[in-house]
This record gives C-alpha cells, sequence and structure tokens, in this order.
C-alpha cells in the first residue's frame, strides 16, 4: 500500500511539474519548398524535430475557386501564417504595395495584449515582415513593440552587397540563423518567428534540380542552429517549448514559379516537435492553423472578436468540430460540419454584414445552441435581415468554425 501510494504521489508530483513548466514558441519559415522535395530530402533537422511530435501535410492558398481563394505568394502566405486567416481578410495580395488590415490581429499583437505581454522576438532576412505585416509601432497594431529584432539585412548594402546568384540573400539568411540562436539561447523570448529566404531564390533562378536541393539543405543547417539552442534551453531551465517549422507555398510543377492555385504550388508541409491531433495526422492542416495552434500551446487569451473572425483552428489539443459548411435552400441556411466529439456542446452565431473589416468589431446575433453531434444547424435567413453577405461562427470548446455566404 506504501508503495503504491508513494508511486501516485511521485506521479502526480511529475504531471504538476510537467504542467508548471514555462511554455515558449518558435515558428520557422523556411521560403517555397514544396512538400515533395522535403519529403525526398527527408531534411535531418526537418524529420528530428518531427520525432517528437509529428510532420504533415498542410495546404496554402484558401479554397480554389471561393471567396477565400488565395495567392500562393510569399508575403501573402507569412500574413496568413500570422493572422489564422485567408486573404478576403487580411488584405495582403502580393510582396509589394502592402495593405494589410490590422483588424485582423497577428499572434504578435495577441502575445502584447495578454495581461501579461509575452516577449517576442523576429529573425528576419526581409524588414517589411516586422514594418509592414506585423506594423510595428503603428496605431492600428496598438503601437505594437518587438522586444528582439534582428533584421535589416536586406538594406543594408554596405556589409551585404550585391553577389552573383543573390547570394547575398543566402549571407542574410546565414546572419539570422546565428541571431536567432544567440537570442534564444541567451534570451528565450516567449514568442519567435525566424524567417529564411533564399531557397524561394534558389528554385526561382534553377527551379527543381541539385542547386535547389544544395540550398534546401544548407536552410536545414540554419534551421539546426535554432532547434539546438530550443533543446539547450529545454535542458538547461527545463522549459517547454513548441517549435513550428514550415513552408509559404509550394512551386509550379519546373519549379521556377508558383502564386497559383495547381497542386504543387499549394501543397505545403508542418513538422512540429509538439504531439498533434487526429485533424493534423489526417493531413487537414493549413498555414491558418499555426495562429490558434500558438494561442492555444501558449494559454493566450484572445477576445471572440478576434478569435471569431480566425479561418484556422489548433492542430494540437482536442478538436471537438471541424469542416464547417454553408449552403442555402430557398431562404434557408444549413450550416454543416465534422463532429469529433459528439456530447461537445457548441453555439451558432451570424452577422448579416461585416463591419469587422472596417472596425475590428462584429455585432454577432446569437441562432442557437446544440451539441456538435447533431452535425447540421438550420436557420431562416428572412429572421437576421435581406443582405449580400453572410457571416457564420459555430463555437465550440476549444475552436471556432468561420465560414461566410456571399448571396
Amino acid at each position: 500500500m506504501r508503495k503504491a501510494l508513494l508511486s501516485s504521489i511521485l506521479f502526480l508530483a511529475c504531471c504538476l511539474a510537467m504542467s508548471s513548466r514555462e511554455r515558449k514558441a518558435v515558428i520557422i519559415i523556411v521560403d517555397g519548398i514544396p512538400r515533395d522535395v522535403v519529403e525526398r530530402l527527408h531534411v535531418p533537422v526537418i524529420f528530428d524535430i518531427a520525432s517528437h511530435g509529428a510532420f504533415g501535410a498542410s495546404h496554402v492558398g484558401g479554397e480554389v475557386g471561393m471567396y477565400n481563394q488565395t495567392p500562393t505568394i510569399s508575403a501573402v502566405g507569412y500574413n496568413s501564417m500570422l493572422t489564422g486567416v485567408w486573404v478576403n481578410k487580411h488584405n495582403v495580395y502580393g510582396n509589394s504595395n502592402l495593405s494589410p488590415n490590422y483588424n485582423y490581429w497577428s499572434l504578435f499583437r495577441i502575445a502584447k495584449e495578454q495581461g501579461k505581454p509575452l516577449r517576442t522576438g523576429i529573425f528576419s532576412s526581409w524588414t517589411d515582415n516586422r514594418t509592414v505585416l506585423l506594423g510595428e509601432g503603428k496605431p492600428e497594431t496598438g503601437d505594437l513593440k518587438i522586444d528582439y529584432v534582428r533584421d535589416g539585412y536586406d538594406l543594408d548594402k554596405v556589409n551585404y552587397p550585391d553577389k552573383e546568384k543573390d547570394l547575398n540573400v543566402f549571407d542574410y539568411d546565414e546572419r539570422v540563423s546565428r541571431e536567432a540562436e544567440k537570442c534564444i539561447r541567451e534570451d528565450a523570448p516567449d514568442l519567435s518567428w525566424v524567417y529564411l529566404w533564399y531557397t524561394d531564390d534558389a528554385s526561382h533562378m534553377y527551379g527543381n534540380g541539385s542547386y535547389f536541393d544544395e540550398y534546401i539543405l544548407k536552410a536545414g543547417e540554419q534551421i539546426d542552429r535554432v532547434w539546438q539552442a530550443v533543446q539547450y534551453r529545454q535542458k538547461r531551465f527545463g522549459e517547454d517549448w513548441m517549435v513550428i517549422v514550415t513552408t509559404d507555398h509550394g512551386r509550379t510543377v519546373n519549379g521556377r514559379g508558383h502564386g497559383g492555385q495547381s497542386p504543387r504550388e499549394r501543397a505545403t508541409w508542418i513538422a512540429t516537435n509538439q504531439k498533434v491531433n487526429r485533424r493534423f495526422k489526417d493531413g487537414d492542416a493549413s498555414m491558418v492553423d499555426i495562429n490558434p495552434t500558438v494561442c492555444e500551446f501558449l494559454g493566450m487569451e484572445v477576445p471572440d472578436q478576434v478569435a471569431w473572425e480566425r479561418d484556422g483552428i489548433p492542430f494540437i489539443g482536442k478538436t471537438e468540430i471541424s469542416d464547417l459548411e454553408v449552403s442555402t435552400y430557398d431562404r434557408e441556411v444549413i450550416l454543416t460540419w465534422r463532429a469529433w466529439k459528439k456530447s461537445a456542446p457548441v453555439s451558432v452565431y451570424a452577422c448579416p454584414a461585416n463591419d469587422f473589416k472596417t472596425t475590428g468589431r462584429e455585432n454577432w446575433i446569437h441562432l442557437g445552441d446544440l451539441k456538435a453531434g447533431d452535425r447540421e444547424f438550420r436557420y431562416d435567413l428572412d429572421k437576421i435581415g435581406q443582405s449580400d453577405q453572410y457571416k457564420f461562427v459555430v463555437v465550440g470548446g476549444h475552436e471556432s468554425l468561420s465560414r461566410w455566404l456571399m448571396m
């Protein structure tokens, strides 16, 4: 009896210690590597990270032919990751002339709006990631301030002059990865974003082939620096880290281009050191799932007004509902979804407008409550008024599913 009691006490103490470990997250985007290439090369560090959690298929590009179809372009993908929404909401359609809609909060703004603001870091070979996409210092982002900034190398022509084959860009990435390693090892921001650029340039220049492969493997060495720093923090300080490595888009068949909706341009991947849920394992993850996943892992509080606009759901923890679809029959709207936990309570809300786009707030109308296992909800649209656009959200305990209906 004493042995059994002692074992139980030790087990509970161990669980308590594990649950109280300080949590931190780092997201690494390595530009423009389609899923088939990562799998073929079996990039060592990516699959080492995944050996602690998972490697899986994901996608970018929204839904083909739908209101949320999203260009498979770099900055567009970054902003989908940051905000958890597709282009019809975040409004970044390319790599230039950027005009983000800051009403859709980035992960970094969410981190700074916590009761105890999280310390954040960005390590980037493209300065616009901080100054434009995150909107550091802008009133529209609540005067967002990043604590640890290591970027600007793309603007520094003295130390990084142009080189043949754009190898100055590779030099940026070398600096970025070393700065990220040092800062994570020494200062350990609670939330970090590392961006590596040159793989995209290599493929634009040479397409599929040995040159692209060579620099993907070199990017793996850069990622490994960050991974080694994370492992040091976990071992030395007992911190619990989430590492996510992904890419922003795939490529055309010949490897030189991207931006369209072909299967290879949309086909991306995610590697993480954390255990994932069934939905991730089924290959249903996307770029917009990263925002809610990191929020879930770090235990961040997200205002309903912000959370209900997101298009993604966490790929860690319990999934209760997913795959919301909207259709109509005459003036009746029909909402259907996939139920993972049939007994889970869900609530349905609607709005016959899109005020959030301009005001950052929405007047949601509560339509009803039911169980996830019901899998369907019907409602007369005339009860909420005439509109050419309706918004719906089905809210569960761990996720909210957002969907538009264009009339």
